[in-house]
């Protein structure tokens, strides 16, 4: 005789019905049961109570982290039918974010191909081997230390074939001119395509300052890795430069640069107080002149944080561009101006009526021959309107305090 068993609730919430024989018994919810005579079979059911799920109570215990996305359930908690705009805007751009990782993992970049028509690893031994004077000189750069004293990964350990590529291809036929393909060369005359020389330092040297060097005006032209740097020996004191110094690198291409530096006011690079890299970044940036802030104004005021402002009354060339009135490199007037004075102020304030529309000219100078005028010697316009920068003085409309 079968009898049925009442509902039993378990200590998870869920309910357990079990059918036994009149001398059987349930050892667990699921489990193989006794029973009495020939061992009738028994029948266990489970079911869970009807209840939220623990995504519901996770979404209805912190409705600020889901709400304003989105992401709410109806039964749960409710929302107007209509979403705000910020809402709609945070939903769309997760599921476009959703939908280009989907993409790049549907599509992967095909596998790059083997270096050096395929060659294997031989060792630093067999190539100081042969190259010993470059042994000679490498052994004091950065790259040496790295290498071989602390290296991060299992490229870096191989050394010189981190850089060069697998070499036994090049073993086969060392000093052929046809064979040069079977190494990566980081001169221009080795023939090694400069994408290949650039790909190859960017294994180790991507991001942080060579982020934008993809799309920079060096690498528009053309310009690798090693048209300014020497990996294979320590020529400067920091940075492996071909030349000793900064300044002397960037003076190979930029000739105009060096000779403005030259002119009597100039930026004191030739003192050696500052680099091309305290304004520039060789490496590509945000900004037009790979200049390392923003704008040129912010590159000045990196500097020349008095010129910033603001200021009460302003002046609107200052405001806009530092170049408007200096060369950032050099110039032959006072100051790094581009024109001199009173001949600069005169091509914004020219003005029909007072001083400013008055022609001066060399009579104006002390012993010119003509009357001598304030408006033309020592600092001219500025004899007067000292705060040409910008003035917080109540009285300074003029720039004159």
């Amino acid at each position: 005789m079968l009898r049925r068993r009442p509902r039993v609730e378990s200590e998870t919430g869920a309910t357990v019905t079990a059918v036994t024989g009149a001398r059987g018994r349930v050892t667990s919810a699921g489990a193989e049961a006794e029973s009495g005579a020939g061992n009738s079979p028994v029948t266990v059911s489970i079911s869970q109570p009807a209840g939220p799920s623990h995504e519901q109570t996770v979404r209805k215990r912190f409705p600020r982290i889901f709400a304003p996305l989105g992401f709410f359930d109806p039964n749960v908690m409710k929302f107007p039918s209509s979403l705000p705009p910020l809402r709609l805007a945070l939903a769309a751009s997760g599921l476009a974010a959703a939908v280009l990782v989907t993409s790049i993992v549907a599509n992967p970049k095909p596998p790059v191909p083997a270096l050096n028509n395929g060659a294997e690893y031989v060792g630093e031994a067999i190539c100081i081997a042969c190259h010993q004077p470059q042994n000679t000189q490498f052994t004091h750069t950065v790259h040496a230390n790295v290498f071989r004293l602390n290296p991060k990964n299992e490229q870096e350990k191989i050394s010189c074939e981190a850089c060069h590529g697998p070499g036994s291809n090049h073993l086969k036929d060392p000093v052929s001119p046809s064979n040069r393909n079977s190494l990566v060369g980081f001169t221009r005359e080795w023939g090694t395509p400069v994408a290949l020389q650039t790909a190859m330092c960017q294994s180790c040297h991507a991001g942080a300052g060579q982020t934008f060097w993809d799309g920079s005006v060096h690498a528009s032209n053309n310009l690798s890795c090693s048209d300014c740097h020497n990996p294979m020996a320590k020529l400067s004191s920091s940075g492996l430069l071909k030349k000793p110094s900064i300044n002397e690198t960037c003076y190979t291409c930029h000739q105009q640069q060096r000779a403005e530096f030259a002119k009597r006011s100039h930026m004191p690079l030739l003192e050696g107080k500052m680099t091309c890299v305290d304004c520039h970044n060789p490496h590509g940036s945000t900004t037009k002149g790979m200049l390392k802030a923003d704008s040129i104004n912010e590159t000045c005021y990196s500097c020349h944080s008095e010129k910033r402002g603001p200021f009460l009354w302003e002046h609107a060339p200052v405001r806009d561009n530092c170049l408007s009135c200096h060369n950032p490199h050099g110039s032959n007037h006072d100051k790094l101006l581009n024109v001199a004075r009173p001949f600069l102020c005169q091509q914004c304030h020219g003005n029909a009526q007072g001083h400013q529309s008055t022609l001066f000219n060399a009579g104006g100078v002390i012993g010119g021959g003509g009357a001598p005028s304030t408006r033309i010697f020592g600092r001219s316009c500025q004899n007067c309107h000292s705060q040409v920068h910008g003035s917080n003085h109540p009285g300074g409309a003029r720039l004159q305090r």
